[in-house]
């Protein structure tokens, strides 16, 4: 185990897209139970530091994996395709058209059933872009599609945030 392992080699998993979550939360504790800063605390403060490192990069390293989109993310950059997403804001036309669409759906929504409605559609869209995501990346090796459709997922994730705030506010 080397510091500078990639997320995957640190956790003893392959680099694919699908993963156990369990699997990964049960590696992410035996890691941390190995590498706490408080196993070392009679080795001196140096050993303490070094410690303390290792337990923050495998922190990371599991919040890295343990979210599908990042984990994506992660993987298209592991594979020469990094999301860029500050930069790269190029989509496709179809796929701006119907953000339009739904934030004017939002906007009009008046009920929380029609918010509720809204927030389902952009779930469900989400979870084909999530499964389209996986057969890019486990099944055809395509980085470069997967990239595009990670930068979509993370469209929809904040609108979906902007969903599920309206839905907060009828509860309020």
């Amino acid at each position: 185990m080397k510091i500078d392992d990639d997320d995957f080699a640190l956790f003893g998993l392959p680099r694919r897209h699908a993963l156990e979550r369990d699997e990964l939360d049960s590696r992410w504790r035996a890691l941390q139970a190995k590498v706490h800063p408080d196993r070392f605390s009679a080795d001196g403060a140096a050993s303490q530091r070094i410690a303390m490192q290792w337990a923050v990069r495998v922190n990371e390293a599991h919040q890295r994996l343990k979210d599908p989109i990042t984990r994506a993310a992660y993987l298209c950059e592991l594979g020469g395709a990094p999301i860029n997403a500050e930069r790269n804001t190029a989509m496709p036309a179809s796929f701006l058209a119907q953000q339009m669409h739904w934030r004017e759906a939002l906007e009009e929504a008046e009920d929380q059933p029609s918010v509720e409605s809204l927030h389902d559609t952009v779930a469900a869209r989400e979870a084909e872009l999530l499964d389209e995501v996986a057969q890019a990346l486990d099944e055809r090796h395509d980085f470069a599609a997967a990239a595009q459709r990670v930068r979509s997922l993370m469209f929809l994730r904040k609108f979906r945030a902007d969903v599920e705030r309206r839905l907060d506010a009828f509860d309020a």
